[in-house]
């Protein structure tokens, strides 16, 4: 990280008071890169829309202060074992990267993998939950991450930690997103939780904020909307009236264009009286089980897979409703369509050819050398391509 001028230069602009992803990122476009910002006048600063006189002088003071602690950051981010993700780097997160409030800088410790966690699926709900809430975190983790998708969520005590315990505990992939720096546990009785997600490799603890930041209520709404952006959709477990799992739904539903998907409860239960809220104002999709949601996502799949995903919900549609025409099911020959259009990965290619044959899940793996997880990944793409069908633990070619 200390060879790479850009990114450094970036951490700089991050550590700086007074901006944030907006500012820097038209910063940057205006000036052609992250290092030319840092040296930039305030005159240089007063350019750039939503900087004023004032606020220039204001940022051109920590601009100066800020290489001494963008030096300490990444020697600490070295000792911690933490890399940082630059939004302008292709190994930034797929689905995050369009959204205009979205970090220019990601802290990471673990293993993020961009081809497997593109089809993240957050699982969100409130702290204080019932053993319901629990248990259906938990079996909803536990089956959507056995079908390939990344289970998303916030770390928290309650719901995320039940949907990311699961997770693990299944062999599949999870994104904790955290609302204080990577140098800090929050909650304290999930460290080993955190441990396991990185030394299994089966996931990554996330962050935009400074390593050594604390955990503070200002910071959780801003890390929900990192949850929204990295997940195709949003289910919404158990949510109490005023729960920070409702600020998630609504980032998802109303900024970023994502499915909210709700699991019924208790009518007069507190614990779920937010969660019944979206369900009769229409803010959510009702779910009992986990394959309504693989249903309700396929379309958002499809699109993250063929790369459309950014342009999805882009307010230039000739359809009137600020959406662009569903490129998979905008037709009556659209699915036939998809399935010539949508690319093999090498792995794809690889489980098809084992298809010959009906096989299992290990059987797949036998032939095709490949593991548990790419099967299983690639094979609910392949289902939701229309490629391959499934009856009961068998696999075979449509």
């Amino acid at each position: 990280m200390r060879d790479d001028p850009e990114l450094f230069a970036l951490l700089r602009l991050t550590l700086t008071r007074g901006l944030g992803p907006v500012l820097i990122r038209r910063l940057v476009a205006r000036l052609g890169s992250a290092a030319k910002a840092c040296i930039c006048s305030p005159a240089d600063l007063q350019q750039i829309e939503g900087i004023g006189s004032a606020k220039a002088r204001s940022i051109a003071e920590s601009l100066v202060a800020s290489e001494a602690a963008a030096t300490r950051e990444l020697a600490l981010c070295e000792q911690l074992g933490v890399t940082l993700v630059s939004a302008f780097q292709p190994t930034y997160p797929q689905l995050l990267a369009p959204l205009p409030d979205a970090p220019v800088l990601l802290y990471m410790k673990g293993a993020f993998v961009a081809e497997r966690d593109r089809f993240g699926v957050a699982i969100v709900g409130s702290r204080s939950c019932t053993t319901y809430g629990l248990e259906q975190s938990s079996r909803f983790a536990r089956t959507l991450a056995g079908a390939g998708l990344t289970i998303v969520s916030g770390g928290a005590s309650g719901i995320d930690t039940a949907a990311h315990q699961a997770t693990v505990d299944a062999g599949g992939r999870t994104i904790a997103v955290l609302g204080c720096g990577l140098a800090k546990c929050y909650p304290p009785q999930n460290q080993r939780l955190f441990e396991r997600i990185v030394e299994s490799g089966q996931g990554v603890l996330l962050s935009e904020l400074p390593l050594t930041t604390p955990p503070a209520a200002e910071n959780f709404p801003s890390r929900n909307r990192i949850i929204s952006g990295l997940s195709l959709g949003v289910v919404v477990i158990e949510a109490a009236r005023g729960s920070g799992a409702l600020i998630t739904a609504k980032v998802a539903a109303e900024d970023h264009g994502r499915e909210v998907l709700v699991l019924p409860g208790r009518v007069d239960s507190p614990s779920i009286a937010g969660s019944l809220d979206l369900l009769k104002e229409g803010g959510g999709l009702l779910v009992t089980e986990p394959g309504d949601v693989i249903h309700a996502l396929e379309s958002c799949a499809r699109h993250a897979s063929r790369g459309s995903h950014g342009v999805r919900f882009t307010p230039t549609s000739s359809s009137g409703d600020g959406r662009l025409p569903d490129l998979f099911t905008s037709g009556p020959s659209s699915r036939g369509d998809a399935k010539r259009e949508l690319p093999l990965s090498d792995a794809q290619r690889a489980i098809v050819a084992a298809l010959r044959e009906p096989g299992t899940v290990d059987q797949i793996c036998e032939r095709s050398g490949l593991s548990v997880g790419q099967v299983r990944g690639e094979l609910t793409m392949l289902e939701i391509q229309k490629r391959v069908y499934r009856r009961g633990t068998v696999f075979t070619l449509s």
